[in-house]
Order: structure tokens, then sequence, then C-alpha cells
């Protein structure tokens, strides 16, 4: 592809792959880990909207698959918001400069690490909450999501879960809602121009990896417990996090 060397390649193969692989064992994060490790070689205006388009084939499946588990009453109150919060951080994409853009993306990496570490250390009640909260869940989450390629939707997984939405109403559902989420995001990253030739050719190039990654993924996923997956993510992304704030 031009303007990228062997070395470059062979580097966003091996990220999306690996991201891939972490997100058929855990069912999300594919964004979370393959922006960090992209960003090594390529800007992010061109690893975020990429890693949108491979996770939009994936929430097409899903939905497609579980459209009749869906909890359409919990999915009418995120969508306003979520639509919202993925076109404010469009726009602010879209205005800051790729090196902000990457400390931004280190340091909400190490706090959303820390996060997580904390959960597996201390362990999480089972929250309860209102429909209220479903306003700011959204428009945050979605906002996160564009900015930085993922992350965002870890407050929607919490927020869901702490309805007492059954499981497979919740797979729907997330799907459902990121699936619309992906919509917005992509459209506005077509309307700014960040998809060209090249974009999708790499794309195209790399959907056959990304089923493969997805399929060994879920396999393997079997064989690790949660807990310990989730302390191992949770190191990573710390790593990449302080990683890229030296970058």
């Amino acid at each position: 592809m031009p303007g990228l060397d062997g070395f470059q390649l062979a580097w966003i193969a091996a990220s999306v792959f690996f991201a891939f692989v972490v997100r058929g064992m855990s069912g999300f994060g594919a964004g979370m880990i393959a922006v960090p490790l992209l960003a090594f070689v390529i800007p992010l205006q061109l690893a975020v909207p990429l890693c949108s388009l491979l996770v939009f084939v994936l929430f097409v499946i899903l939905v497609i698959r579980d459209r009749r588990e869906i909890v359409w009453e919990e999915l009418r109150l995120l969508l306003p918001p979520t639509i919202a919060g993925a076109l404010a951080g469009l726009w602010l994409f879209a205005v800051l400069d790729n090196r902000v853009l990457v400390l931004l993306l280190g340091v909400f990496l190490i706090l959303y690490s820390a996060y997580m570490l904390a959960v597996s250390a201390l362990g999480l009640p089972q929250l309860r909450c209102s429909q209220r909260w479903a306003l700011p869940v959204g428009f945050t989450g979605a906002f996160f999501d564009t900015l930085f390629g993922g992350g965002g939707g870890t407050l929607v997984v919490i927020y869901i879960n702490a309805r007492g939405v059954s499981r497979a109403g919740f797979r729907a559902t997330v799907a459902a809602l990121w699936f619309a989420e992906m919509v917005a995001r992509i459209g506005g990253y077509a309307w700014s121009g960040y998809y060209d030739r090249g974009t999708l050719l790499l794309f195209v190039l790399l959907l056959p990896l990304m089923w493969i990654a997805t399929v060994v993924g879920e396999r393997l996923g079997n064989r690790v417990s949660s807990d310990s997956f989730s302390r191992i993510l949770a190191l990573m992304l710390l790593a990449s996090g302080v990683s890229l704030l030296l970058k």
C-alpha cells in the first residue's frame, strides 16, 4: 500500500489479529486494543476509522442474528444520546491534531485500566440504576468511542447490566445500540474524508484476518477465567497508555 512499508503492514496485521482475538474471547474491546497499537505506526485519524469499519462488520452479523432478543425500551432511551455523543466526538476528532489525540488516548487508557484493575481487585457489587442514567451514559460512551475507537462502551455495559436485563437481551441490545452508533460514526468519518482508497483497500485486506482472529478468540475464551483475562487486559492497556504518553 502507498505510504506504508513492510514493517508497518506487519504491525497493522498483528495488531488487528490480536485485538480481535481479545474481542472473540471477551465479546468487546477490539477498538481499545487495536487503536493504541496502530497509533505507533499510523495516525489516529486513520486507525480509528479503520477499526470502526472492521468492528461494524461484526455488529451487522450480531444484529441480524439476535434481533428478536433486543430490549426495545432500553434501546429507545439510549439511542438519541448515543447519536448525540457520536456527533460531539466526531467534531472534536476533526478539530484536534494527531499529537493531542495520542496524548488524550494515553491518559484515557491509564484511567480505564486503573478502573479495570480496581474492579478486579475489589470486586464490583451488583448495581441497580434507573432509566434516567440512559442519557449521560449513552452520550459519554459514544463520545469516547468516537474519539478513541472504543472504551466508552463499558459505560453502556455497566448500565444495561445494572438494569437487570437478561443475558440474551443484554447481548442483542448493546449490539443494536453499537450498530446504530457505528452508522453515525462511520458516516461522520466518511463525510470528513477519512475513507480514501488506501484506507478502504486496507480494510478489505484485513477482513479475513479479523474473522480468523474472532474464531480463534472464541475458542480460547473457554480456557481462560474471566478474572484472569480482565487483569491481563488491564495491564496491557496500562502499558499501552504509558507508552503512548512517552511516544
